[in-house]
């Protein structure tokens, strides 16, 4: 930010709301050209929240949903870093995620795959970052899984993040994959995003210096709000 005002944002790293290979899009697309506005005192200004907002095992879905036995899968922490759009770190902010569990299957009403729920894994999740910016959960790596795009496209595994920051009306949705995962080349999602280093950011590192010898594997997945190397967002591409 400079003077009170976002930096205007990299246009070039966004992928056209008209990508045919994600068909969704030929749909939902805009046909005409956005409005540009001014921004206000609740696009600048933001709420805060606290500690006590959150209950202590919320950032650790190995636990919070569990009944009688931990979840099946592949334990890992990820952690990370969210940042301004001058590298500064964003204390305060709210993040929010949810999955799917280890065979691809969200705990929700509506999905339909064959793989088994887990009764001990709910699949979401909040944390705070702390004064420097950090953040950190313990889950299950989520699995691939189907959707109705093509006739075999199956989604690689991810995690949603959703991000309330310092914007009073600004909720920052995006998805963090893995780092070597064989179905990114193939995912039209993914795919869409045009530019390399922009579907880079959103592809989470294997980080052994922060994995739990014996326990879990962990990622990295630093979240950049604005600016030129910001994390990429489907719900809002300018960022905060």
């Amino acid at each position: 930010m400079s003077n009170g005002v976002f930096y205007e944002r990299d246009r070039g790293i966004h992928p056209p709301a008209y990508f045919p290979d994600y068909k969704t899009t030929v749909l939902r697309s805009p046909r005409r050209a956005l409005l540009s506005l001014q921004q206000s005192l609740s696009e600048l200004t933001g709420p805060v929240f606290g500690n006590g907002d959150l209950d202590p095992l919320d950032n650790d879905l190995l636990l919070n949903y569990r009944v009688d036995n931990d979840p099946i899968g592949e334990r890992i922490v990820v952690h990370g870093r969210v940042l301004d759009e001058n590298g500064r770190p964003v204390p305060g902010a709210l993040l929010e995620f949810w999955q799917a569990n280890a065979g691809g299957r969200y705990r929700h009403v509506k999905d339909h795959y064959v793989a088994a729920l887990d009764p001990n894994f709910g699949g979401c999740g909040r944390a705070l970052t702390d004064a420097n910016g950090w953040y950190h959960f313990r889950t299950i790596r989520p699995g691939p899984y189907p959707w109705r795009n093509r006739i075999n496209d199956w989604r690689p595994a991810h995690i949603h993040f959703s991000v309330f920051g310092r914007s009073f009306v600004s909720r920052l949705i995006t998805q963090m994959y893995f780092e070597g995962d064989p179905l990114l080349p193939l995912c039209p999602i993914y795919q869409a995003i045009p530019d390399a280093g922009a579907r880079a950011r959103l592809v989470a590192p294997l980080d052994l210096e922060a994995a739990i010898p014996l326990d879990s594997l962990a990622y990295r997945f630093d979240i950049v709000l604005r600016g030129r190397k910001q994390t990429y967002f489907e719900n809002r591409p300018e960022g905060f």
